[in-house]
């Protein structure tokens, strides 16, 4: 499958977009469509979050790994560049469309696999397929997800892929491709870089592991916390239960509280295992978690049709590279044969702008959606995403430049090392 284009000067329908008109996705130029919530981006949705969520559950959210280096590297390294606008453009009609894979949508963005939605919020997974599907941008389903895949592959006008861990009995998983290709489910995302568990030490501070066990410390947090507790937790065991990871193979399913039976993240997994995965799934096969070009390399041998440049938001291995670093040496090796996309980090309309003029074609995002999950349910993702595609758009403009196709390298300059932030 061939890589995709970046925008043209049209948005979806040939409509190139005004300044006194609306983007696509409801986002007005003038200012943001719909209810404001009280965020104005997405550190005021990130607050939200954490006044309402338990602080085990938002440190789980929130936080990286061991000394969480790579989680504050990420943000920084997109910080440090620096943008480069150019004066005097006529930028009045402007796009912030792309094709991905044969789909046009109206921004570059999508949301990325998390596995904790439908505990943020009630019915999270379903309101983040829906606010996606608003936006008219895909929505990947997580493996250890509680919503079942084909109700979320049933959501109006969506368009779902599914992030896929492999057990170490590979034909448990190949049961997860049968039901995703009957419904309908777009693209399957391997998550490549998790073959143990991360070490987490904060979620062992807090009392916050899987399987979910409540003990004096997390009983109280969750007490201090009664809108969450009510409204999320109330609900579950009101209509019989706690949630289950419902898309695990019947042999592996268990609830929250009780756990998988056997986690989905076998240390064997192998590049044999991706030319597997090709020879059974006809879609487009997509490998998160790259973050050198040899890897890439690697990933199109073997079939894949795009790479996701990632450290898992800086959750898994603690000292990694930002991926913002990584991502020209990756396009420069596969970006002719491979969809690039990027993940990582992303805190403004700006990082994705910096990410795109890198090469990016796609920007996955995890936290700043979430963010708005927790906040305020589905118009809280709507929210985000609504203030990422304006500040998309606000930065087009300010940089002269009327759609994404006219981004590259030579819009951005390095920080001086002295520089602050």
């Amino acid at each position: 499958m061939s890589a995709p284009s970046r925008a043209g000067a049209a948005a979806p329908g040939g409509a190139a977009t005004r300044v006194d008109a609306v983007l696509p996705g409801g986002v007005a130029t003038g200012g943001l469509s719909g209810p404001d919530l009280g965020a104005f981006n997405i550190a005021d949705l990130r607050e939200r979050a954490r006044r309402r969520l338990p602080r085990a559950l938002f440190e789980y959210l929130d936080r990286g790994t061991e000394d969480e280096f790579a989680l504050r590297n990420n943000v920084e390294a997109l910080r440090r560049l620096r943008l480069r606008p150019r004066v005097l453009v006529d930028v009045s009609a402007r796009s912030q469309a792309v094709t991905l894979f044969g789909r046009a949508q109206p921004s570059p963005l999508l949301i990325g696999p998390t596995g904790v939605a439908d505990l943020l919020w009630h019915g999270g997974e379903l309101a983040l397929a829906r606010a996606a599907a608003a936006a008219g941008i895909p929505f990947t389903l997580a493996t250890s997800s509680t919503t079942a895949m084909e109700a979320v592959a049933a959501v109006p006008g969506g368009t779902t892929w599914l992030q896929l861990y492999l057990w170490e009995d590979r034909a448990l998983s190949f049961q997860l491709l049968d039901r995703a290709a009957a419904c309908g489910v777009a693209a399957l995302v391997l998550t490549a870089d998790t073959p143990v568990m991360a070490n987490r030490e904060f979620n062992d501070r807090n009392g916050f592991r899987n399987p979910f066990r409540l003990n004096a410390r997390v009983a109280a947090d969750l007490m201090r916390h009664p809108r969450w507790l009510f409204g999320v937790m109330g609900r579950y065991l009101a209509a019989g239960g706690m949630p289950q990871f419902v898309n695990y193979p019947a042999e592996l399913r268990g609830t929250v509280t009780g756990g998988p039976r056997r986690q989905a993240n076998s240390a064997s997994v192998c590049w044999d295992d991706l030319g597997r995965l090709r020879d059974r799934w006809r879609g487009p096969l997509i490998v998160k978690g790259i973050l050198c070009a040899e890897d890439a390399l690697l990933a199109a041998a073997r079939g894949a049709d795009a790479v996701v440049v990632s450290n898992h938001g800086g959750r898994n291995l603690d000292g990694t590279e930002a991926p913002i670093t990584v991502l020209p040496e990756v396009v420069a090796a596969v970006g002719g044969r491979l969809t690039v996309l990027f993940d990582s980090g992303v805190r403004r309309g700006s990082d994705v702008v910096k990410a795109m003029a890198l090469g990016a074609q796609g920007v996955l995002l995890g936290r700043a959606t979430l963010y708005g999950l927790a906040a305020a349910g589905e118009p809280g993702v709507r929210r985000a995403l609504a203030l990422l595609q304006a500040e998309i758009d606000r930065s087009l403009a300010m940089l002269g430049r009327t759609d994404l196709s006219q981004l590259d390298a030579g819009l951005l300059r390095p920080a001086p090392p002295d520089a602050d932030g």
